[in-house]
């Protein structure tokens, strides 16, 4: 790894010739103001002020900026403007010496050998990484790879920065396991409800993303789960409650981005009410206009007025605000009028990515890139091809469908977000930025103190809880073992077991299953009960209940045994929805949103009485067989 001198003597020396003497330190001058952004209110066109991204960051030399990204373009060739729109993923832990099974899936895939090629080849603007593509072991090899991209990109003959991204959400989506920190999914910092709790697990978040060069994280989530059933959001969202949802979008908004990491809200218009996931298939959204604005616009509205960095789209179809049998990621209509236009948004825009179905239904892989930018797109991210991606886009240009001016706008936006969190300045990372950033034990702290505060007690009949380790010693923890989204270690039975065996309990695991599977088996149910008998009470975990699951038979059957049984619902709160019914419902019912670690430690400590449970539902849990009636509306939450 360069040190930081050597780092940023690289850096000045590769772009001397792209921003002549543009590159001088700052004077002591301020800089002028920069003129606020115009919005128009949608449906009243009336123009009113929100906050610029530049004027954000008060420490930045924006004239300085203006002329850099000036001098960039005017020495780019078509290709490598073209190069610079593009979000690719790579294959290997390494910019230069991946492994051999992962040079083999670059040359199937991309057509080279590792991604400081990819750089040379395609000119790329972005990599994103992805756990599946090999590129995340631990935190120091990922600020290795992050500082082999950079140095890849700064020896082009136009050394532009590369913008490092993830999908680091917490909870079911986190790219970055352990030992970097762990904050509670969205939904739980729904359940906590404090902004101030979102906005610090934000900010340390992206401090440990900037550590690994990660300089763009795909989050927060701005969809309102409406829909119980949402197959592709659920816990992914902060709740059914939009003015809630957008209050703690602004303030993860900030967080991230006082951290030097651009945030992206996802997805446009809003993905929040379907019922198919967009990566297998096309959503529909049925709302009316006017349930867009009540329903969905509130978080994209306060992410924008936060002063958000990139917005993601979404592969659905919302007839309410484009009738065309387009997804909004290719709608003019969506993103030019209602996102540009009306509310006034001009950062970057950022496709969700162009490998899921919902945008490769209609069109070839050659022309959806060339229609999300003629939408208003200025990222293209992780085409299925990138060769016929690109050649599309080049066609569009010379054929004159898409003018080089169109380019240079999307291109001035990324390149303005790479000043904005200070890429121009000094992209790399270092060893010692991890060793004093990523996991430390402060950080550790601060997200278990955040955890506590979001776990939600939704029924405590006859007062169970919290269990007394001399009153209820000993406790079997039984259930599903969903695999850990993260690499925190697991499964989340042997968690708890050990969480609440550290508390003063003697506590046995006995996991009946995993999430893939249809449901515990009857040999394993017949196991559980046996192994419950004689305990002082039964700790038991479940995973997405539906109609007819196994784990209503398992859960019932341990009521049934006369052992006090306390629920934990491990993702979607509506669990206790499917345990109803006399005689077969647990004594306690609590849900944490997540089968992370630190959720897990977090309601262990709840289930013990070490912290009072202070989570409340921010979404409604209805009944299973009449959804038109609730059986515990938002906000609903119990305490000791």
């Amino acid at each position: 790894m360069h040190t930081t001198t050597s780092r940023r003597a690289l850096l000045t020396a590769t772009l001397a010739a792209a921003a002549a003497g543009a590159c001088s330190a700052p004077t002591n001058s301020s800089p002028a103001p920069a003129a606020p952004a115009r919005r128009t209110t949608a449906g009243s066109g009336t123009p009113s002020a929100t906050p610029s991204r530049a004027a954000s960051e008060p420490g930045r030399d924006q004239e300085r900026d203006r002329r850099r990204i000036d001098e960039l373009i005017g020495r780019m060739t078509l290709d490598q403007k073209i190069g610079q729109l593009f979000v690719m993923r790579v294959y290997g832990h390494s910019a230069t010496h991946p492994d051999p099974a992962d040079v083999a899936a670059n040359r199937k895939d991309i057509g080279v050998d590792n991604a400081a090629e990819l750089i040379a080849k395609y000119h790329v603007g972005g990599v994103m990484y992805i756990r599946w593509a090999h590129n995340i072991r631990d935190p120091h090899q990922v600020a290795a790879l992050s500082g082999g991209i950079q140095k890849a990109a700064l020896a082009a003959s136009v050394p532009v920065p590369v913008l490092l991204s993830t999908d680091q959400e917490y909870g079911t989506v986190a790219r970055v396991g352990a030992p970097a920190t762990l904050f509670p999914a969205a939904m739980a910092l729904g359940a906590g409800g404090s902004a101030a709790d979102a906005r610090t697990a934000a900010r340390t978040a992206g401090a440990e993303l900037a550590a690994l060069g990660i300089r763009q994280d795909y989050a927060p989530i701005a969809d309102v789960n409406v829909n119980p059933a949402n197959p592709v959001i659920g816990v992914r969202s902060f709740g059914a409650d939009p003015k809630a949802v957008a209050r703690l979008v602004a303030a993860q908004v900030e967080g991230y981005q006082s951290a030097g990491v651009a945030a992206t809200a996802k997805h446009f218009p809003g993905h929040g009410d379907t019922s198919v996931d967009s990566h297998v298939g096309l959503p529909r959204i049925t709302h009316s206009r006017k349930e867009w604005e009540r329903l969905d616009a509130p978080p994209f509205r306060a992410a924008i007025e936060a002063g958000i960095d990139s917005i993601m789209t979404a592969h659905l179809l919302f007839p309410a605000l484009d009738p065309a049998d387009d997804p909004a990621t290719l709608s003019r209509p969506i993103l030019t009028g209602v996102l540009r236009e009306e509310l006034g948004y001009d950062g970057v825009v950022v496709t969700d990515s162009l490998g899921m179905e919902g945008v490769r239904k209609k069109y070839g892989d050659d022309r959806v890139p060339v229609l999300a930018l003629k939408a208003g797109v200025d990222q293209l991210l992780n085409p299925p091809s990138l060769s016929r991606a690109f050649e599309g886009v080049r066609k569009a240009v010379r054929a004159g469908e898409l003018d080089e001016d169109r380019i240079d706008r999307s291109l001035r936006r990324i390149l303005e977000l790479k000043a904005r969190r200070g890429l121009f300045d000094d992209p790399h990372t270092s060893d010692r930025a991890v060793n004093r950033t990523v996991g430390t034990r402060e950080h550790r702290a601060t997200a278990d103190r955040i955890a506590e505060r979001t776990t939600t007690l939704i029924t405590n009949r006859g007062g169970l809880l919290p269990l007394s380790p001399s009153r209820h010693h000993d406790l079997l923890v039984v259930g599903v073992d969903a695999a850990a989204p993260s690499g925190t270690g697991g499964p989340p039975t042997a968690v708890l077991a050990r969480a609440l065996s550290g508390l003063g309990f003697a506590a046995k695991a006995l996991p009946t299953g995993t999430a893939d599977s249809p449901g515990p088996s009857p040999e394993r149910i017949e196991a559980a009960v046996a192994a419950a008998r004689g305990r002082d009470a039964v700790i038991v975990a479940t995973y997405d209940i539906a109609s007819g699951s196994a784990q209503r038979t398992l859960v019932a059957r341990l009521v049934a045994t006369g052992v006090p049984v306390v629920h934990l619902a491990l993702r979607d709160p509506y669990d206790i929805a499917r345990l109803g019914g006399r005689g077969t419902e647990p004594a306690a019912s609590l849900a944490t949103y997540c089968w992370t670690d630190v959720e897990l430690r977090a309601a262990a400590r709840v289930i013990a009485g070490r912290v009072t449970p202070r989570g409340r539902l921010p979404v409604a849990v209805r009944r299973a067989d009449d959804p038109s009636r609730v059986l515990y509306p938002i906000g609903h939450g119990l305490g000791y």
